[in-house]
């Protein structure tokens, strides 16, 4: 279930910010005929932090209608407070999907005791698996190795989306875990190097946009077929850089309406529209991709 090309997939919103439900369908099909693997709804990509309690329910419900078991869906439900990641675990209990991938607390800056009581306390409100998110840079806040060792002993956390772009991490946390522990990239530029050392595959930013293409380059990581992996990824590279010439999700909403996939490329405030200079990077980016014409 967790392998592959995961899409961390954006939220769409009319031009009144809120939830398109018509673009919602648009984007769950793309990802159903493209072969990605799963749907990460509403994780921070997918605007969490901009969206009400009610809302993010109301997304994560809505695309397990739309996927209507085609794809397994599984849910953001990450917070900087312990108790409410719990309330938007168990939200989800006996809903469909398939898993909960829960970012790191934001802003707080526990220790590494404190991440790991933290997550050690969501795993066991619920029986759904959990995937831990590491991202540093967004979070100001690091799972050392040392800690996802302790807490993948935790029965129900079956691994980590890894988004530091530190390539060490990824031996350095494979010698202390269990060999069923599922390390997924969360850095598009560096995904296919991750797999290359024994990564399952990457919850993607450019799979919103490039969907067949990630997946195509999982499948031949996986095939160890890096010689064509390689030649495939290089022409996204661009992209791949590109899509964080401003905060996430920013570029890569605007190109997901540029390519038609979505209506309107409108974010809450304080999210605002990619800047003009950055609109003719993205759509360099698209046509050196062959995304556009």
């Amino acid at each position: 279930m967790f392998a592959g090309s995961i899409v961390a997939l954006i939220t769409p919103m009319d031009v009144r910010g809120n939830l398109c439900r018509s673009s919602l369908r648009k984007l769950v099909n793309y990802h159903i005929n493209s072969g990605t693997s799963a749907i990460v709804s509403v994780g921070t990509t997918g605007e969490s932090a901009t969206l009400s309690h009610e809302e993010h329910g109301t997304v994560v419900m809505q695309t397990l209608e739309l996927a209507n078991e085609k794809i397994g869906v599984i849910a953001g439900t990450g917070s900087n407070d312990t108790a409410e990641a719990i309330s938007l675990t168990k939200r989800f209990e006996n809903s469909g999907v398939i898993g909960c991938l829960s970012v790191t607390p934001y802003y707080n800056r526990p220790t590494q005791e404190g991440l790991y009581q933290h997550f050690k306390a969501i795993a066991n409100s619920t029986n759904l698996p959990q995937i831990l998110y590491n991202v540093p840079s967004r979070t100001g806040c690091d799972i050392l190795p040392e800690t996802i060792a302790r807490l993948s002993q935790v029965e129900n956390i079956v691994g980590i989306k890894e988004a530091t772009g530190d390539l060490s991490r990824i031996n350095q946390i494979t010698n202390l875990v269990k060999n069923d522990f599922i390390l997924m990239s969360g850095d598009d530029a560096t995904a296919l190097d991750f797999m290359k050392l024994g990564g399952k595959g990457v919850i993607s930013v450019t799979a919103n946009i490039a969907a067949k293409q990630m997946v195509e380059i999982c499948q031949l990581a996986h095939q160890q077929d890096f010689n064509k992996a390689n030649k495939l990824n290089q022409s996204l590279m661009f992209l791949h850089k590109v899509l964080f010439c401003e905060s996430n999700p920013i570029a890569v909403k605007w190109a997901a309406k540029k390519l038609g996939l979505i209506k309107s490329d409108t974010l809450r405030l304080p999210m605002t529209p990619l800047s003009v200079i950055n609109q003719l990077q993205v759509e360099q980016a698209l046509i050196k991709s062959g995304l556009q014409m």
